[in-house]
């Protein structure tokens, strides 16, 4: 336990880095831009297919459900107009009087905050949030609720499809970025290996399973509380071969997947972390980053002994 909990506070502490800051948010930024291109072209066929699905669900589910996800969907909004206010007014002027890595920690902590500062706001007054979008549902005719959640459903679309090109881009060029890492932390350590193992296979695998699983348990999703730790699940098991696998690459000389079964519950933890910065807004896009660092520096250290 003493290792995983080492491992996740290095990738806290090394997502915090220029380095790590800059490329996750140059290739976070150009996959988001890329996905809302894509869901801008195909908007209209993103919707019906929405509101297609929601025919799989009782209308009251849809109702009950569909307030929940405009007090989400509204929080999201807060959260991202503070962040963006805070950058606005302050952001200049900090760059003047700090350094860069001070910088990007001012950024990832400022996003933080107002997650924070709206999670608070949302845990003693969302009920009354809730009630107030229920009832503006209960008025709205059905052709109109099935519209506003399936304009919601379009953006669960989007947003899904930047949470699994992340991990794609990272897992890509994570030889870049270990090497990099080892380069900067651990310079007189062995150097990484170079061979041929690839996790593509694993991450197409798991990929098609998160797409197939998510559309066949999508009527869950309209399930208070089940709802999150379904999501929870899916993302954790989108990630964790992939991970496992890129870090696993560098560090032995040779891939042994029934060896890495003896760190599964160390996997699970790590990816399980990982997956809670989905539920954040601008931390979604270091989410990968996370996971892949956590996973070397566990896998890293378990191999020393």
């Amino acid at each position: 336990m003493k290792a995983i909990t080492h491992a996740l506070m290095f990738a806290l502490k090394e997502i915090l880095t220029w380095h790590t800051m800059r490329l996750a948010l140059v290739s976070g930024l150009i996959v988001t831009a890329v996905w809302i291109g894509i869901g801008l072209f195909f908007w209209e066929g993103i919707v019906s297919l929405g509101a297609h699905i929601l025919e799989w669900v009782p209308f009251s589910m849809v109702r009950s459900n569909g307030a929940w996800m405009l007090s989400s969907f509204l929080w999201l909004q807060l959260v991202l107009l503070t962040f963006a206010l805070i950058f606005a007014f302050f952001g200049n002027l900090m760059l003047r009087h700090i350094s860069q890595e001070k910088y990007t920690a001012f950024s990832v902590l400022t996003a933080m905050g107002s997650a924070v500062f709206w999670a608070v706001i949302w845990f003693f007054k969302g009920d009354y949030i809730y009630n107030q979008f229920l009832q503006l549902l209960t008025w709205l005719p059905f052709e109109t609720v099935e519209n506003t959640i399936g304009y919601l459903i379009g953006f669960y679309f989007i947003y899904s499809a930047i949470v699994v090109s992340m991990v794609f881009v990272v897992s890509l060029f994570s030889k870049t970025l270990l090497n990099s890492i080892e380069s900067r932390c651990f310079p007189h350590d062995t150097p990484l290996k170079d061979h041929t193992f690839r996790s593509i296979g694993y991450t197409l695998k798991d990929s098609a399973l998160f797409i197939v699983v998510s559309i066949v348990a999508f009527p869950i999703l309209f399930i208070p509380i089940l709802n999150l730790i379904v999501l929870i699940i899916l993302w954790m098991w989108l990630i964790k071969d992939t991970f496992q696998y890129d870090a696993a690459s560098v560090l032995f000389e040779k891939v042994d997947p029934e060896k890495l079964k003896e760190h599964t519950l160390a996997v699970w933890i790590i990816s399980f972390t990982t997956a809670l910065f989905n539920f954040i807004p601008v931390f979604n896009i270091f989410g990968p980053f996370f996971g892949e660092i956590a996973m070397f520096h566990y896998l890293k250290e378990v191999g020393k002994r």
